[in-house]
Protein backbone atom coordinates (compact mmCIF):
# COMPACT_ATOMS: atom_id res chain seq x y z
CA UNK A 1 0.00 0.00 0.00
CA UNK A 2 1.10 3.44 -0.71
CA UNK A 3 1.27 6.21 1.88
CA UNK A 4 -0.64 8.99 1.71
CA UNK A 5 0.41 12.82 3.29
CA UNK A 6 -2.11 15.24 3.75
CA UNK A 7 -1.10 18.85 3.70
CA UNK A 8 -3.29 21.56 5.38
CA UNK A 9 -4.34 24.41 2.73
CA UNK A 10 -6.81 26.73 2.21
CA UNK A 11 -8.73 26.42 -1.36
CA UNK A 12 -10.08 29.13 -2.88
CA UNK A 13 -12.15 29.17 -5.96
CA UNK A 14 -12.12 31.18 -9.16
CA UNK A 15 -15.76 32.18 -11.15
CA UNK A 16 -13.97 33.76 -13.77
CA UNK A 17 -12.41 30.79 -15.31
CA UNK A 18 -13.31 26.77 -15.69
CA UNK A 19 -10.24 25.91 -13.68
CA UNK A 20 -10.12 25.72 -9.27
CA UNK A 21 -6.82 27.91 -8.44
CA UNK A 22 -5.48 26.33 -5.43
CA UNK A 23 -3.43 28.05 -2.74
CA UNK A 24 -1.21 26.16 -0.37
CA UNK A 25 0.35 28.38 2.64
CA UNK A 26 1.44 28.70 6.23
CA UNK A 27 1.38 31.35 8.73
CA UNK A 28 4.81 33.04 10.15
CA UNK A 29 5.27 30.97 13.22
CA UNK A 30 3.10 27.89 12.69
CA UNK A 31 5.82 25.24 13.47
CA UNK A 32 6.71 24.20 16.39
CA UNK A 33 9.68 25.24 18.41
CA UNK A 34 12.25 22.56 18.82
CA UNK A 35 13.73 21.96 22.66
CA UNK A 36 17.19 22.41 21.20
CA UNK A 37 17.04 24.21 18.56
CA UNK A 38 15.44 27.85 18.46
CA UNK A 39 14.02 29.61 15.53
CA UNK A 40 13.34 33.22 15.43
CA UNK A 41 10.65 32.67 12.97
CA UNK A 42 9.59 30.01 10.40
CA UNK A 43 9.35 30.35 6.77
CA UNK A 44 6.20 31.01 4.82
CA UNK A 45 5.98 29.56 1.30
CA UNK A 46 2.78 29.73 -0.98
CA UNK A 47 2.04 27.79 -4.23
CA UNK A 48 -0.64 28.38 -6.97
CA UNK A 49 -1.79 25.99 -9.59
CA UNK A 50 -4.80 25.24 -11.26
CA UNK A 51 -6.82 21.80 -11.37
CA UNK A 52 -7.69 20.24 -14.22
CA UNK A 53 -11.43 20.14 -15.53
CA UNK A 54 -13.48 17.32 -14.72
CA UNK A 55 -14.77 14.85 -17.19
CA UNK A 56 -18.18 13.30 -16.41
CA UNK A 57 -17.76 9.51 -16.42
CA UNK A 58 -19.11 7.78 -19.79
CA UNK A 59 -22.66 5.81 -19.11
CA UNK A 60 -23.23 2.56 -20.71
CA UNK A 61 -25.16 -0.25 -19.93
CA UNK A 62 -22.24 -2.73 -20.65
CA UNK A 63 -19.20 -2.55 -20.66
CA UNK A 64 -17.43 -1.64 -24.58
CA UNK A 65 -13.94 -2.43 -24.56
CA UNK A 66 -12.97 0.14 -27.27
CA UNK A 67 -13.42 2.79 -24.76
CA UNK A 68 -9.84 2.32 -22.70
CA UNK A 69 -8.27 2.86 -26.07
CA UNK A 70 -6.11 5.76 -25.78
CA UNK A 71 -7.06 8.83 -28.10
CA UNK A 72 -5.26 8.96 -31.68
CA UNK A 73 -3.70 12.26 -30.88
CA UNK A 74 -1.78 11.17 -27.33
CA UNK A 75 -0.86 14.18 -24.49
CA UNK A 76 2.52 16.23 -25.52
CA UNK A 77 2.40 18.05 -22.17
CA UNK A 78 1.65 17.26 -18.05
CA UNK A 79 -1.29 19.78 -18.47
CA UNK A 80 -2.58 17.52 -21.49
CA UNK A 81 -3.31 15.10 -19.29
CA UNK A 82 -6.92 13.69 -18.01
CA UNK A 83 -5.56 12.14 -14.49
CA UNK A 84 -8.07 10.19 -14.09
CA UNK A 85 -11.86 9.14 -14.75
CA UNK A 86 -14.35 6.34 -14.72
CA UNK A 87 -15.79 4.94 -17.67
CA UNK A 88 -18.00 2.14 -18.62
CA UNK A 89 -20.57 3.30 -15.47
CA UNK A 90 -17.91 2.96 -13.18
CA UNK A 91 -16.62 -0.77 -14.03
CA UNK A 92 -13.19 0.81 -15.06
CA UNK A 93 -10.80 3.52 -14.49
CA UNK A 94 -8.82 4.83 -16.19
CA UNK A 95 -5.76 7.26 -15.25
CA UNK A 96 -2.80 8.69 -16.67
CA UNK A 97 0.95 9.33 -15.87
CA UNK A 98 3.96 10.47 -17.12
CA UNK A 99 7.47 8.81 -16.27
CA UNK A 100 9.47 10.73 -14.25
CA UNK A 101 13.41 11.31 -14.46
CA UNK A 102 13.28 9.96 -10.64
CA UNK A 103 11.34 6.70 -11.86
CA UNK A 104 13.66 5.42 -14.05
CA UNK A 105 17.03 3.67 -13.66
CA UNK A 106 20.34 3.48 -15.19
CA UNK A 107 19.48 1.75 -18.40
CA UNK A 108 16.96 5.14 -18.75
CA UNK A 109 13.61 2.63 -18.67
CA UNK A 110 11.61 2.98 -15.36
CA UNK A 111 11.99 0.36 -13.01
CA UNK A 112 9.86 -2.19 -11.92
CA UNK A 113 8.93 -0.62 -8.59
CA UNK A 114 7.91 2.05 -10.68
CA UNK A 115 5.72 -0.11 -13.01
CA UNK A 116 3.89 -2.07 -9.51
CA UNK A 117 4.41 2.11 -7.94
CA UNK A 118 1.66 3.14 -10.42
CA UNK A 119 0.04 0.05 -10.29
CA UNK A 120 -1.21 0.13 -6.64
CA UNK A 121 -1.95 3.90 -7.26
CA UNK A 122 -4.58 3.02 -9.76
CA UNK A 123 -5.98 0.11 -8.22
CA UNK A 124 -6.29 1.79 -4.57
CA UNK A 125 -7.54 5.29 -6.56
CA UNK A 126 -10.62 2.89 -8.33
CA UNK A 127 -11.15 1.55 -5.11
CA UNK A 128 -12.02 4.97 -3.33
CA UNK A 129 -13.75 6.38 -6.32
CA UNK A 130 -15.92 3.16 -6.12
CA UNK A 131 -16.03 4.23 -1.89
CA UNK A 132 -14.32 0.89 -0.27
CA UNK A 133 -11.27 3.27 0.38
CA UNK A 134 -12.18 5.95 2.64
CA UNK A 135 -9.02 6.22 5.00
CA UNK A 136 -6.33 4.33 6.43
CA UNK A 137 -6.85 1.98 3.64
CA UNK A 138 -10.07 1.05 4.17
CA UNK A 139 -13.71 2.21 3.91
CA UNK A 140 -15.73 3.64 6.75
CA UNK A 141 -17.76 0.10 6.78
CA UNK A 142 -14.68 -1.63 6.89
CA UNK A 143 -12.95 1.06 9.62
CA UNK A 144 -16.01 -0.40 12.30
CA UNK A 145 -14.42 -4.28 11.83
CA UNK A 146 -10.98 -3.02 12.48
CA UNK A 147 -10.02 -4.28 8.14
CA UNK A 148 -7.47 -2.74 5.71
CA UNK A 149 -6.58 -4.30 2.03
CA UNK A 150 -3.64 -6.05 1.62
CA UNK A 151 -2.09 -7.96 -1.65
CA UNK A 152 -1.37 -11.32 -1.48
CA UNK A 153 -0.25 -12.21 -4.69
CA UNK A 154 0.71 -10.23 -7.72
CA UNK A 155 1.78 -11.13 -11.08
CA UNK A 156 2.72 -8.92 -13.85
CA UNK A 157 4.37 -9.57 -17.48
CA UNK A 158 6.16 -6.19 -18.97
CA UNK A 159 6.34 -6.50 -23.37
CA UNK A 160 8.30 -3.33 -23.41
CA UNK A 161 9.57 -0.71 -20.25
CA UNK A 162 8.02 2.97 -20.99
CA UNK A 163 11.45 5.60 -20.97
CA UNK A 164 11.44 8.45 -19.16
CA UNK A 165 9.08 11.64 -20.19
CA UNK A 166 6.66 8.64 -21.47
CA UNK A 167 3.10 9.66 -21.57
CA UNK A 168 1.36 6.37 -20.39
CA UNK A 169 -2.42 5.23 -19.59
CA UNK A 170 -3.34 2.63 -16.77
CA UNK A 171 -7.00 1.04 -16.88
CA UNK A 172 -7.92 -1.24 -14.16
CA UNK A 173 -11.16 -3.65 -13.51
CA UNK A 174 -12.05 -5.61 -10.70
CA UNK A 175 -12.92 -9.28 -11.05
CA UNK A 176 -14.88 -11.64 -7.61
CA UNK A 177 -12.35 -14.51 -6.59
CA UNK A 178 -13.67 -16.69 -4.36
CA UNK A 179 -15.23 -15.63 -1.48
CA UNK A 180 -12.98 -13.06 0.21
CA UNK A 181 -11.01 -12.28 -2.30
CA UNK A 182 -10.59 -9.61 -5.43
CA UNK A 183 -8.58 -9.62 -8.59
CA UNK A 184 -7.51 -6.34 -9.62
CA UNK A 185 -6.66 -6.40 -13.37
CA UNK A 186 -4.61 -3.08 -15.01
CA UNK A 187 -3.37 -3.01 -18.93
CA UNK A 188 -0.36 -0.40 -19.03
CA UNK A 189 -0.48 1.48 -22.51
CA UNK A 190 1.12 3.86 -24.46
CA UNK A 191 -0.80 7.30 -24.62
CA UNK A 192 0.23 8.02 -28.14
CA UNK A 193 0.23 4.69 -29.97
CA UNK A 194 -2.14 2.53 -27.67
CA UNK A 195 0.11 -0.21 -27.51
CA UNK A 196 -0.27 -2.22 -24.00
CA UNK A 197 2.96 -2.43 -22.28
CA UNK A 198 2.70 -4.09 -19.29
CA UNK A 199 -0.46 -6.56 -18.07
CA UNK A 200 -1.03 -7.20 -14.37
CA UNK A 201 -3.09 -8.97 -11.96
CA UNK A 202 -3.45 -8.17 -8.36
CA UNK A 203 -4.83 -10.32 -5.35
CA UNK A 204 -6.23 -8.39 -3.00
CA UNK A 205 -7.53 -9.40 0.48
CA UNK A 206 -8.67 -7.87 3.97
CA UNK A 207 -6.49 -8.07 7.06
CA UNK A 208 -7.98 -7.35 10.91
CA UNK A 209 -5.33 -4.40 11.46
CA UNK A 210 -5.59 -5.59 15.76
CA UNK A 211 -5.14 -9.21 15.06
CA UNK A 212 -3.20 -8.67 11.89
CA UNK A 213 -4.75 -11.48 10.60
CA UNK A 214 -6.68 -12.60 6.95
CA UNK A 215 -10.74 -11.71 7.54
CA UNK A 216 -13.60 -12.69 5.74
CA UNK A 217 -15.21 -9.95 3.33
CA UNK A 218 -18.29 -8.72 5.38
CA UNK A 219 -21.43 -8.70 3.69
CA UNK A 220 -22.32 -4.03 3.52
CA UNK A 221 -18.56 -4.56 2.09
CA UNK A 222 -19.57 -7.62 -0.36
CA UNK A 223 -22.28 -5.17 -1.89
CA UNK A 224 -20.38 -2.62 -2.80
CA UNK A 225 -17.61 -4.91 -4.56
CA UNK A 226 -20.25 -6.32 -6.51
CA UNK A 227 -21.58 -3.20 -7.94
CA UNK A 228 -17.75 -2.41 -9.63
CA UNK A 229 -17.49 -6.02 -10.48
CA UNK A 230 -16.43 -7.19 -14.09
CA UNK A 231 -17.05 -10.47 -15.26
CA UNK A 232 -14.06 -11.47 -16.98
CA UNK A 233 -11.38 -13.85 -15.65
CA UNK A 234 -8.13 -12.64 -14.54
CA UNK A 235 -5.83 -11.03 -16.83
CA UNK A 236 -2.76 -12.79 -16.21
CA UNK A 237 -2.26 -16.64 -16.00
CA UNK A 238 1.13 -16.95 -15.64
CA UNK A 239 3.04 -20.17 -15.87
CA UNK A 240 6.25 -20.43 -14.65
CA UNK A 241 8.86 -23.31 -14.26
CA UNK A 242 9.56 -24.83 -11.20
CA UNK A 243 12.30 -26.96 -9.94
CA UNK A 244 13.33 -28.47 -6.41
CA UNK A 245 16.42 -27.56 -4.67
CA UNK A 246 17.79 -31.31 -5.12
CA UNK A 247 18.20 -30.58 -8.79
CA UNK A 248 21.62 -30.58 -9.61
CA UNK A 249 22.13 -27.66 -11.31
CA UNK A 250 20.63 -25.27 -9.21
CA UNK A 251 22.63 -22.74 -8.62
CA UNK A 252 21.59 -21.15 -5.31
CA UNK A 253 22.54 -17.44 -4.27
CA UNK A 254 22.30 -15.74 -0.67
CA UNK A 255 22.20 -12.39 0.94
CA UNK A 256 21.85 -12.14 4.32
CA UNK A 257 21.69 -9.35 7.02
CA UNK A 258 19.10 -7.43 5.42
CA UNK A 259 16.94 -5.03 7.01
CA UNK A 260 14.10 -3.02 5.86
CA UNK A 261 13.92 0.60 6.73
CA UNK A 262 11.51 3.21 8.48
CA UNK A 263 10.76 4.29 5.03
CA UNK A 264 10.05 1.32 3.61
CA UNK A 265 6.71 1.19 5.99
CA UNK A 266 3.67 2.07 4.48
CA UNK A 267 0.29 3.22 5.74
CA UNK A 268 -1.01 -0.37 7.27
CA UNK A 269 2.46 -0.08 9.06
CA UNK A 270 4.31 -2.94 7.44
CA UNK A 271 6.49 -3.15 4.69
CA UNK A 272 4.65 -2.31 1.02
CA UNK A 273 4.79 -5.10 -0.97
CA UNK A 274 6.31 -3.03 -3.76
CA UNK A 275 9.44 -2.51 -1.25
CA UNK A 276 10.04 -6.78 -1.18
CA UNK A 277 11.03 -6.36 -5.28
CA UNK A 278 14.58 -4.68 -3.92
CA UNK A 279 14.80 -7.09 -1.32
CA UNK A 280 15.11 -10.63 -3.65
CA UNK A 281 17.01 -8.28 -6.26
CA UNK A 282 19.84 -8.02 -2.91
CA UNK A 283 20.37 -12.18 -4.06
CA UNK A 284 20.31 -11.78 -8.00
CA UNK A 285 23.75 -11.99 -9.42
CA UNK A 286 25.00 -9.00 -10.74
CA UNK A 287 25.38 -9.84 -14.15
CA UNK A 288 21.71 -10.86 -14.63
CA UNK A 289 20.83 -7.23 -13.38
CA UNK A 290 23.63 -5.80 -15.84
CA UNK A 291 22.84 -7.81 -18.76
CA UNK A 292 18.98 -8.73 -18.33
CA UNK A 293 15.43 -7.01 -17.67
CA UNK A 294 12.28 -9.03 -15.88
CA UNK A 295 9.80 -10.10 -18.58
CA UNK A 296 7.65 -11.59 -15.89
CA UNK A 297 7.11 -11.65 -12.50
CA UNK A 298 5.14 -13.41 -9.90
CA UNK A 299 4.93 -12.95 -5.96
CA UNK A 300 3.33 -14.49 -3.35
CA UNK A 301 3.19 -12.75 0.14
CA UNK A 302 2.56 -14.84 2.96
CA UNK A 303 3.02 -12.75 6.51
CA UNK A 304 4.35 -9.15 6.70
CA UNK A 305 7.35 -7.75 7.64
CA UNK A 306 8.83 -4.27 9.72
CA UNK A 307 11.24 -2.05 9.93
CA UNK A 308 14.22 -3.32 11.68
CA UNK A 309 13.39 -7.58 11.24
CA UNK A 310 16.75 -9.05 9.83
CA UNK A 311 15.50 -11.19 6.61
CA UNK A 312 17.30 -13.17 3.94
CA UNK A 313 16.55 -13.69 0.64
CA UNK A 314 17.83 -16.19 -1.82
CA UNK A 315 17.76 -16.48 -5.76
CA UNK A 316 17.80 -19.73 -7.33
CA UNK A 317 19.24 -20.21 -11.05
CA UNK A 318 18.87 -23.01 -13.15
CA UNK A 319 22.33 -23.67 -14.57
CA UNK A 320 24.32 -25.66 -17.42
CA UNK A 321 27.05 -28.27 -16.14
CA UNK A 322 29.47 -25.70 -16.06
CA UNK A 323 27.75 -23.45 -13.38
CA UNK A 324 26.48 -20.98 -16.17
CA UNK A 325 23.52 -19.54 -17.11
CA UNK A 326 22.13 -22.32 -19.67
CA UNK A 327 19.84 -19.98 -22.14
CA UNK A 328 21.31 -17.17 -23.00
CA UNK A 329 18.61 -14.92 -23.87
CA UNK A 330 16.04 -16.20 -21.22
CA UNK A 331 16.66 -16.71 -17.53
CA UNK A 332 14.26 -18.19 -14.79
CA UNK A 333 14.93 -17.68 -11.19
CA UNK A 334 12.61 -18.45 -7.84
CA UNK A 335 12.98 -16.25 -4.62
CA UNK A 336 12.48 -16.83 -1.70
CA UNK A 337 12.54 -13.72 1.48
CA UNK A 338 12.51 -15.27 4.96
CA UNK A 339 13.32 -13.80 8.80
CA UNK A 340 16.30 -15.18 9.56
CA UNK A 341 15.05 -17.49 12.05
CA UNK A 342 13.70 -19.44 8.62
CA UNK A 343 10.11 -18.48 8.65
CA UNK A 344 8.99 -17.52 4.91
CA UNK A 345 8.08 -14.20 4.14
CA UNK A 346 7.07 -14.33 0.31
CA UNK A 347 8.01 -16.68 -2.42
CA UNK A 348 8.36 -15.36 -6.06
CA UNK A 349 9.39 -16.43 -9.55
CA UNK A 350 10.35 -13.98 -12.08
CA UNK A 351 11.66 -14.61 -15.90
CA UNK A 352 14.52 -12.26 -17.47
CA UNK A 353 15.05 -11.27 -20.97
CA UNK A 354 18.24 -10.15 -22.69
CA UNK A 355 18.05 -6.45 -22.49
CA UNK A 356 17.32 -4.97 -26.11
CA UNK A 357 20.91 -3.44 -27.04
CA UNK A 358 21.98 -6.38 -25.95
CA UNK A 359 19.66 -8.51 -28.06
CA UNK A 360 20.89 -6.42 -31.45
CA UNK A 361 24.66 -7.09 -30.22
CA UNK A 362 24.08 -10.27 -29.60
CA UNK A 363 21.85 -10.10 -33.09
CA UNK A 364 24.79 -8.32 -34.95
CA UNK A 365 27.40 -11.27 -34.14
CA UNK A 366 25.23 -14.21 -35.16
Amino acid sequence: MSVMITTSSSIIMSSSTGMTPVKFGCNRGAMHEHKKIKLKYASCWSLQFKAPTKVNATKAGVVDWSMVDPEKEGPNTVSDLLLERMIQDGFIFQEKFCIRVYEVGPDQIATVETLMNHLLETTANHMKKGGLIHEWFGSKEMFKHNLTWVVAKIQMVVDRYPTWGDFVQIDTWKVAYGKNGVYCNLTFRDCKTGEILVKASSFWVMMNSKTRMLSEIPNEIRAKLEQIYVDKPPLVEQVTRTWSRSEKNINEHICKGLKPRWSDLDINNHVNHVKYIGLILESVPKTIIENYEIDSITLEYYQECTKDDKLQSFTSILTNDNDEISDFEVVDCQHLLQFESGSNIMKGGTRWRLKHAKSKDLMSIS
